[in-house]
């Protein structure tokens, strides 16, 4: 991304700071304006993509957001004669802090609980809102997701999701629920959800759905910040929010191979694994025996360990694909998800043989579920190029590239197709 480029530098920074913008601007409106606060972010960047190209980039761009969106929020608020008692707070947020995303991904000290996002996150989280609402308007509000972006992470449809979000935010406005960190006894009927929120904001991060680039660092690293912030904080520290960062490094600390310069996406067992982050999978062990206390296995759990495997592996020869397969057998049993499974069958391939992965596939339960997934028809092609069937390895490249949203996606897709026709 070119900072000389305003379209790409628009989309970066609200990438980056879509989430803290609606985040400051609900708590100094009040949770009942969060649509509002919503709407004042997405005019702002509506206006930079309109002004910079024209007028130049601003010298503090992050501020210069800001500032449209906060004064879009109290025109609308004049506009539609609503309340404004929060107009004297709002006024005087004329900056955004520094983005948190440049700081160290784990500091040692014990982080506050005021931060904005956090609060948000938490809000979105409310125990009133059905657990999939809770997650889609976390990602909708502090990810920045578009509707599409959180129909693929639910693998449902858009209107489905468009819907469901219309629903959480006029339920939080009626019940006038507060913005911040809930008292102690409230908080753990909120910590899964947020922090199955922050685990979908990952992925996305470490495989974008759509667009140029397979990896957005800053949705990546926010998620694993707040993650990270959570984890620490002894309020609501936990072993499975350990679990959680402790995965989010692991697979982080692969970024450097996973893609070069040209945006050329390498799997896991083509990447030089000396670019790997060895001071992040460190971090992300550490975070794993952090995660070991208490009773209480969960997926973030069994999902770490399967990256650790991965991260002590000196080679993709030596993997430890049995220890993978157990723990993915546990991890299917806990989840029920068909995208687990799926991963599963690529382990018991590499133990058992293309056509034993073929077969595990063909045995997933609920196997429809993943009927717009670009992955299975892509895994299905690449076994069945390994048991020497190209006329189905074609179909099946074929099949995904159909799929497949993202241009790293439909390049890597094409470069295998072109390998065998």
């Amino acid at each position: 991304m070119s900072h000389t480029d305003p379209i790409a530098l628009v989309d970066h920074l609200f990438r980056r700071q879509a989430g803290q913008m609606v985040a400051t601007l609900t708590r100094t409106l009040g949770p009942r304006h969060l649509t509002l606060a919503e709407a004042a972010v997405q005019d702002a960047l509506i206006t930079a993509m309109q002004q910079w190209p024209f007028r130049g980039i601003p010298e503090n761009p992050e501020a210069w957001l800001f500032q449209v969106a906060r004064n879009r929020a109290l025109d609308r608020l004049r506009h539609g004669k609503m309340s404004i008692d929060k107009e004297p707070d709002i006024s005087r947020e004329s900056t955004l802090v520094e983005s948190p995303g440049d700081a160290p991904l784990l500091r040692r000290e014990v982080p506050p609980l005021d931060d904005d996002q956090l609060g948000l996150l938490f809000l979105t989280c409310h125990p009133s809102l059905a657990a999939d609402a809770r997650i889609a308007l976390a990602l909708k509000l502090v990810g920045g997701f578009s509707v599409g972006e959180i129909a693929r992470a639910f693998l449902a449809q858009e209107s489905a999701i468009a819907q469901r979000l219309v629903r959480a935010k006029r339920q939080l406005r009626d019940e006038q629920v507060f913005f911040g960190m809930p008292a102690a006894r409230d908080l753990p009927a909120r910590l899964d959800s947020v922090l199955d929120s922050l685990y979908l904001m990952f992925n996305e991060g470490y495989a974008a759905t759509s667009g140029d680039q397979m990896i957005r660092d800053d949705v990546a690293g926010e998620a694993i910040r707040l993650a990270h912030m959570i984890a620490m904080h002894p309020a609501v520290s936990a072993p499975r929010a350990w679990a959680l960062v402790s995965l989010m490094l692991l697979h982080a600390a692969r970024f450097p191979a996973r893609v070069d310069s040209e945006g050329t996406l390498f799997l896991l067992r083509d990447q030089d694994r000396r670019k790997w982050d060895r001071a992040m999978i460190a971090e992300g062990m550490r975070a794993l025996d952090r995660a070991s206390a208490g009773d209480r296995i969960t997926p973030f759990h069994l999902e770490a360990g399967i990256a650790a495997c991965h991260a002590a592996a000196p080679t993709w020869a030596s993997t430890d694909w049995p220890q993978i397969v157990e723990l993915y057998d546990d991890l299917v049993a806990l989840t029920r998800s068909p995208v687990v499974a799926m991963n599963r069958a690529i382990a018991v391939s590499r133990i058992d043989g293309a056509l034993a992965g073929l077969a595990a596939l063909d045995a997933i339960d609920n196997l429809d579920a993943l009927g717009r997934y670009p992955l299975l028809p892509a895994i299905r092609a690449e076994l069945w190029r390994e048991a020497g069937d190209v006329d189905r390895a074609v179909q099946c490249y074929r099949a995904a590239l159909g799929l497949a949203r993202s241009a790293p996606e439909q390049r890597w897709l094409t470069a295998r197709l072109s390998l065998l026709v």
